[in-house]
């Protein structure tokens, strides 16, 4: 800013309020001015024709000029306050623009507004002053009712920015309010989205190994035939049993629906051992037997990591051998690791699209835990998980 005249004007405001403002204000002006008019026709000792018809002039001029007060700030208060040095019926007008520049205008320009105004008054008493109080007196209320025309057009401007700055905020926060619901939203159907893919994985590759063994041995006695079709017929009621489970997530409140625990893990190996899976099961640390207890959130992550495990083992790696270990000890960590041999038959889906793992691993950085797999040197298959053990 090189001067107070480069101050930044508000921008024009053609709403019925602010002009009923601007009317207010310049029909007040008006009125000092003819107060003023009035006290000039009972001066004992008037001034000069000349000077008197161009202080009328400029106070009438001066009060039409406040209708583009908010467009031109700083140019009509600097104008008007420096007529003030000649003309008594525009001060009215200049108090106006004063307290206009105070409201919204920068702190220097306004400074420098109210000097010309306080120099040009006190210069006008000087040249003719007043006779009907002591020069102390008139100059005081000079500098005291520009200073009160510059705090009230202040406390207007601070207030307006209190307002604009809470209106702000609450936008603010509105907007971030929005955010966390998407968020919570996003990550509650991600959520959804892994335990569907956890559950339904599991159970519709029973499905398909029993399903693929009707299709290719259709010469194989009636008893077998009929034990993989239970299996079948048992396990699409349960994958169904699991879906409306899921489901549930969303109608049922928070810790209303039941979640698997380590100790299902049995019932995992079980039913990959009955869909003709090798399952061996090293279980040093006694979760799964009841010997020591895990957090809910632990049991339940290690418990998915079997379920995925043996999952991608029956759709990678058909008819191959599988080994469950799970060890660790309490205020340690508890390890669980599956590997899986190589594969005897050729796998009908041998390439995965890796979802059930991403989920897994979400799932392990949620508990703080860690999260490896690969191929192990025999051509086989390793998922490695570790967790925090707290007691």
């Amino acid at each position: 800013m090189n001067g107070p005249t480069t101050a930044h004007a508000p921008p024009p405001n053609n709403t019925l309020r602010t002009r009923l403002v601007d009317s207010a204000l310049i029909a007040m002006a008006l009125v000092l001015a003819l107060v003023s008019l009035q006290i000039q026709t009972n001066e004992p000792n008037p001034l000069p024709t000349g000077l008197l018809t161009a202080d009328r002039l400029t106070g009438l001029l001066g009060c039409f000029a406040l209708w583009w007060r908010r467009r031109f700030p700083v140019q009509i208060g600097v104008v008007l306050a420096a007529a003030s040095v000649y003309s008594e019926t525009v001060t009215g007008a200049a108090i106006v623009a004063l307290f206009t520049v105070a409201v919204h205008c920068s702190i220097r320009a306004t400074a420098a507004v109210t000097a010309i105004s306080v120099t040009a008054l006190s210069t006008y008493q000087l040249l003719w002053p007043d006779q009907t109080a002591p020069p102390v007196t008139i100059f005081t209320i000079i500098a005291l009712g520009n200073l009160a025309t510059v705090a009230w057009g202040l406390s207007i401007r601070n207030r307006r920015a209190l307002v604009t700055s809470l209106r702000e905020r609450a936008a603010a926060a509105e907007v971030e309010a929005q955010l966390r619901a998407e968020r919570s939203e996003r990550e509650a159907r991600q959520s959804i989205a892994r335990e569907m893919h956890d559950v339904l994985g599991h159970r519709l590759s029973l499905l398909s190994v029993h399903a693929g063994a009707l299709a290719y041995a259709r010469t194989a006695p009636p008893d077998d035939v009929g034990r993989a079709a239970e299996v079948v017929r048992e396990n699409a009621h349960r994958a169904l049993q699991d879906l409306r489970d899921v489901i549930g997530v969303l109608r049922a409140p928070v810790g209303e629906l039941p979640m698997p625990a380590v100790e299902d893990v049995l019932e995992l190996i079980e039913e990959a051992r009955s869909s003709g899976t090798e399952v061996d099961l090293q279980d040093d640390a006694g979760l799964t037997t009841g010997e020591r207890t895990i957090p809910e959130v632990q049991g339940r992550t290690l418990y998915r990591m079997v379920q995925e495990s043996l999952t991608n083992a029956r759709k990678h790696a058909p008819g191959a051998p599988v080994t469950v270990r799970i060890t660790g000890r309490p205020d340690d960590v508890v390890a669980a690791e599956v590997t899986n041999a190589r594969p005897t038959a050729t796998p009908r889906h041998p390439q995965g699209s890796g979802t059930g793992l991403r989920g897994l691993d979400e799932r392990t950085r949620l508990v703080n835990g860690t999260l490896d797999h690969g191929p192990t040197d025999r051509g086989g298959w390793r998922v490695r998980l570790r967790l925090p053990w707290p007691t």
